[in-house]
């Protein structure tokens, strides 16, 4: 029996797969995104912070800083053209201890490295004076940093995706990816079988057991997972902040996240966190009431006037890391057919933070590199992370 047969399979419906399925309708491909979960963006892509980030912290020349800040750029466009609620509201950076205070002159230079260029050092007094309940010893503000509606955009993405004849199958767990002469033969839990000319592995949280079981994938090529988990907790109440509040980060130390930050959602709404909890279980979600002292305590660094019962657990996400604990965070893996050898096929993995930001510019990347010489947005050669 002919088995049915599509040019380009995306495995993963989250805000990245969305967008890299987008990309490659728009060359004019046949695109079928298979989602195993129910709907589209269940995961990290409906549980994070819905920040459009600046691309401050990350190294120059990695592809988390190049595709953020071209990511970035082409969101802002994007949430305009397509009237999807987002607004600029800007970010400061907090320091509260002197360690803190003297890497921020660090940060606006790593910014800048990035081409991030409109940072502004500010005092105490100038910080105060746009947020009056801030305490600090000073701060960075970027006035590029947003937030977006992360369901309007996916909304979006899978529209403009079924406008170009691409379609979304939900409740398609994909097991295996085999060779299958020219192309690749896709098995899913269901028994459906599927040939495809082009795979993009974007399954998110299980994107390296994915491409583990991808037929001649060199297990060298494919990290190791790691999960951290993030809780937030709402603030009851009003916010009296307009803007994001992040502390700034602790130098020499390997961070898993940006710490217990304050971001205010589309409706006013202000939450705090994430915090980082390493598990090994990636479906874990419960937020823990009793993580909550910690973060009075966290909060209260740079709003001292948090009052006490204020903070209610709200939900946790959880970041795809292939980093573990007191490890620097590593940087996205794109890996296509120049990397591991393998026609038509593309891995997306550690495609954690910043990656809502990045989806458009992720997007272009892969359609690239699907394409015939599309080889540019090439990351320097580094070593992959440790494998077990």
């Amino acid at each position: 029996m002919s088995l049915e047969r599509v040019d380009t399979v995306v495995i993963g419906a989250g805000v990245v797969g969305l967008a890299v399925a987008r990309a490659l309708a728009l060359q004019g491909r046949e695109v079928w995104v298979l989602e195993r979960e129910a709907a589209i963006g269940t995961g990290t892509s409906s549980r994070n912070s819905e920040v459009i980030h600046a691309g401050i912290y990350y190294p120059a020349g990695s592809l988390k800083a190049r595709l953020c800040v071209r990511g970035k750029a082409l969101l802002y466009d994007y949430a305009a053209e397509r009237g999807i609620a987002h607004r600029r509201c800007g970010k400061l950076i907090v320091a509260n201890t002197p360690s803190q205070q003297g890497a921020l002159a660090g940060i606006v230079a790593r910014a800048a490295g990035n081409g991030v260029n409109d940072l502004r050092l500010l005092t105490a007094d100038e910080a105060r004076a746009l947020e009056p309940a801030l305490d600090c010893r000073g701060a960075v503000l970027s006035p590029s940093t947003g937030i977006v509606d992360s369901h309007g955009l996916m909304l979006a993405l899978q529209g403009d995706l079924e406008h170009a004849g691409g379609l979304v199958a939900l409740h398609a767990n994909v097991h295996a990816v085999l060779r299958d002469g020219t192309a690749w033969r896709l098995q899913a839990d269901d028994g459906t079988e599927l040939l495809a000319e082009r795979v993009v592995n974007a399954a998110g949280l299980q994107a390296c057991a994915l491409a583990q079981a991808i037929e001649g994938m060199p297990a060298g090529l494919v990290p190791r997972p790691f999960y951290a988990k993030g809780s937030y907790f709402t603030l009851s109440g009003r916010s009296p902040f307009t803007r994001l509040i992040y502390p700034a980060p602790e130098p020499d130390k390997h961070l898993a996240g940006l710490g217990v930050h304050l971001t205010i959602d589309l409706g006013g709404q202000a939450k705090f966190g994430p915090d980082v909890q390493w598990v090994d279980d990636p479906a874990d979600l419960q937020v823990d009431p009793a993580r909550g002292e910690a973060f009075y305590a966290e909060v209260r660094r740079y709003w001292p006037g948090l009052p006490d019962g204020a903070l209610l657990p709200g939900y946790a996400g959880m970041r795809p890391k292939i980093s573990g604990p007191h490890e620097p965070a590593a940087d996205f893996v794109v890996q296509g057919p120049a990397e591991h050898g393998l026609p038509g096929l593309v891995n997306l993995l550690g495609i954690e933070s910043p990656g809502l930001t990045s989806c458009l510019a992720i997007g272009e990347l892969v359609a690239e590199r699907l394409s015939a010489g599309g080889a540019s947005w090439r990351a320097p050669p580094r070593a992959c992370p440790r494998v077990p």
